[in-house]
């Protein structure tokens, strides 16, 4: 049995240590938000917060999260993630869509630590997570916006 908090929640599965996050969010407890890429950590569509932090969840193991709090795309509130929200809708910024939820999370875990990014902060923050559609510039446009209604 593995503890954690989810979405500010207390969860607690019952599954292999091994297994990778990825499948106990979409298999185990129903959250279809986070998104199966690539499945070698490279594209970013599976992005969550870990403690504030964007990890891979396709390969990060259950068994890591014990005592820690998980975010995924379902979960993400509070006030950075609002201006995150809203700058993404105000400027359309998704095309596909398949990968905002990892781009939203990235873009709110970097605004919660750096509330004036420069275009080289985002673009390193973000790196990661690949879109296939090509709209890094609405994303970085985005994640301006989202400062802007922050400061």
């Amino acid at each position: 049995m593995v503890r954690f908090t989810l979405n500010g929640r207390p969860q607690a599965l019952d599954v292999e240590a091994e297994m990778p996050l990825l499948w106990a969010l979409r298999d185990e407890i129903g959250l279809t938000g986070t998104k199966y890429g690539c499945g070698q950590a490279l594209c970013g569509a599976c992005t969550v917060l870990v403690d504030g932090q964007p990890v891979r969840a396709c390969q990060t193991p259950v068994g890591d999260l014990e005592n820690r709090v998980v975010a995924t795309i379902e979960g993400a509130a509070g006030r950075v993630a609002e201006a995150v929200q809203n700058a993404w809708t105000g400027l359309d910024v998704p095309q596909c869509g398949y990968c905002q939820s990892g781009q939203v999370l990235a873009a709110i875990a970097l605004l919660s630590e750096n509330r004036s990014p420069s275009d080289a902060d985002i673009d390193a923050a973000l790196a990661g997570n690949l879109c296939r559609c090509a709209t890094y510039h609405r994303i970085r446009a985005a994640v301006h916006a989202a400062a802007r209604a922050l400061a």
